[in-house]
């Protein structure tokens, strides 16, 4: 059975209505809550990261910091995620991957850029700016490369601008989970801060909460068609 079309608004709103007597009450108050704090603003780019605890804390970092957008580019290793570490945040992410193209990474780029994305890398050499002057009024995407050799040339080739974070050990950089937790912490709070359109748009926020309630309701799927099918008769 085809299904109606999910970018009409009102029929969202119809589904999301239906599928939201299949959850809590109290789960309903919380995607409300949550949701007010969603943002796409700033959007985060993970290139090739391999190492499951490191894929999945950064994915809890941006849950708990209200990104909603994570883009994964898979060109050599194939992006996993430990469960044990994340938490579940996974299903309340919308992630974005590319591994099917002849070079992921500038596909990643162009599709950011016609979304009207800035593009940062984060690189302890490439110091333009420390992470706490760089300006967001812009959208924002903010890469971070593989854990061993970190960005890849393609990303220094094309990148819009280069931020670092600052350290005073011996050691050259941090983890990529802390570099991520420490960049989105100083970044959010900026964003929260500012006085320019930083949330989710009403139509974005109802693709959003629908997401949450398929990721959320058991055999929802089923649940989804059997609706389609009342409203047919």
């Amino acid at each position: 059975m085809e299904k109606p079309d999910n970018s009409n608004s009102i029929e969202i709103k119809k589904l999301i209505g239906y599928l939201s007597s299949f959850v809590s009450a109290d789960r309903m108050l919380k995607f409300d809550r949550v949701l007010k704090n969603r943002t796409r603003h700033l959007t985060i780019v993970l290139e090739d990261i391999y190492q499951p605890h490191n894929a999945s804390a950064v994915l809890r970092s941006c849950d708990c910091f209200g990104i909603q957008d994570v883009h994964i580019v898979e060109n050599r290793n194939k992006y996993s995620v430990n469960q044990d570490i994340a938490l579940g945040s996974s299903k309340w992410l919308t992630q974005i991957k590319y591994k099917d193209y002849a070079n992921n990474t500038l596909e990643c780029f162009k599709k950011l850029k016609q979304q009207g994305y800035k593009i940062i890398a984060t690189s302890p050499i490439q110091n333009n700016n420390l992470i706490d002057e760089l300006e967001v009024k812009e959208k924002t995407a903010l890469v971070f490369g593989t854990e061993l050799t970190g960005i890849s040339k393609e990303v220094t080739d094309n990148a819009d601008g280069f931020v670092s974070i600052p350290m005073f050990g011996f050691t050259e950089s941090f983890n990529i989970s802390v570099s991520a937790a420490i960049c989105l912490h100083t970044l959010i709070n900026k964003i929260h801060r500012s006085s320019f359109q930083w949330r989710l748009l009403p139509e974005e926020q109802d693709q959003v909460i629908l997401q949450w309630l398929r990721n959320s309701i058991q055999k929802s799927e089923l649940i989804e068609l059997e609706y389609y099918k009342r409203k047919i008769v």
